[in-house]
């Protein structure tokens, strides 16, 4: 089956998400436009206007009622998921890189830059309450003096938060105190990005040391490696067999020429869970990619690179059926 191919950034996909129900897909770029599409036809459902500046993360809450941006224009915001209506501005001192809701839709946190002179910070606001956001201010801000978040995920029942950060550190903060509750360092470099499993008792983390780790939510165990020969922008893991989709590439300053041709289209990479071995590649994005994401059905996935465009395709029905037999 075809791709169905999303035209509708101008610059390259930052993130995408899926809602619960897995009916659409919310995607962001450096062309502060957030998009919402419907993820059975691709058809354009419409956008969230109003950032100035590239935005770095969208979220989606568990009854598809509310979505949460982060930008680099200073701001974090909350809109009406059906109007396209912003609620809430949440206005910070350095650009906005990750964020996301908890389990209840209630709480928000996001994540600051270390940059201009400031800090880096997590922000947690409970959206409850009208004083927070008039005031915008956060009823915690945690701070992360030592290296800069690069993504972050909230952990099971909302108790904590798992960050990664900018040297290749994952620590958990306490949603309640603020306080580190586990500190691991497994990776080398960077961290791109973080998604957990579908019950959340796992996530699997992107680097730029060119591997992704499997690690355990609650201690941050570290379980499983995989390995790529190039930087590892996006994770996902399937959830309904035990697969991974890893997704990545370099910047065009970091290649050499020589190897231009080879970068140039990038695959998408699918490895078995349990015994960290690559089983399929899939191409057609042109240059790196920068996120994927599963259908919560498991049986498509999107993803999103440099060259602008939102990708979904779908899993023939028999890799499937050969699945549950074995």
């Amino acid at each position: 089956m075809k791709p169905i191919l999303l035209q509708g950034h101008e610059r390259s996909i930052t993130q995408i998400k899926y809602n619960r129900e897995g009916d659409l897909v919310f995607s962001c770029a450096k062309d502060t436009v957030v998009n919402v599409w419907y993820s059975l036809n691709g058809e354009r459902l419409g956008t969230y206007n109003g950032h100035t500046g590239a935005v770095w993360c969208v979220d989606v809450d568990w009854d598809t009622k509310h979505v949460l941006t982060g930008s680099a224009d200073n701001s974090c915001r909350l809109w009406d998921c059906e109007t396209g209506k912003q609620l809430a501005l949440f206005k910070t001192s350095s650009a906005v890189r990750t964020g996301g809701f908890d389990f209840s839709g209630n709480i928000i946190m996001f994540t600051t830059d270390k940059q201009m002179g400031y800090h880096c910070y997590v922000s947690f606001f409970d959206i409850r309450d009208p004083a927070q956001i008039s005031d915008n201010e956060p009823y915690m801000k945690v701070p992360a003096s030592e290296s800069k978040i690069t993504s972050a995920v909230w952990g099971p029942l909302g108790e904590f938060v798992i960050a990664g950060h900018e040297n290749g550190e994952l620590v958990q903060y306490s949603a309640k105190s603020g306080e580190i509750m586990t500190k691991v360092k497994e990776h080398t470099k960077q961290i791109n990005d973080i998604q957990t499993s579908l019950d959340l008792t796992m996530f699997i983390t992107a680097s730029k040391d060119n591997t992704a780790k499997l690690f355990d939510s609650a201690t941050l165990e570290h379980l499983k490696t995989f390995r790529t020969e190039r930087p590892v922008n996006s994770a996902a893991i399937s959830p309904i067999v035990e697969h991974l989709s890893l997704v990545g590439g370099q910047e065009a300053m970091d290649v050499d020429k020589d190897l231009y041709r080879k970068w140039q289209v990038e695959a998408r990479k699918f490895f078995h869970l349990s015994f960290e071995e690559e089983f399929g590649r899939v191409k057609g994005h042109f240059g790196p990619i920068n996120s994927v994401s599963f259908h919560p059905d498991g049986k498509s996935y999107s993803s999103g690179g440099e060259d602008g465009y939102v990708r979904i395709h779908h899993f023939d029905p028999q890799c499937f059926e050969f699945e549950m037999e074995f």
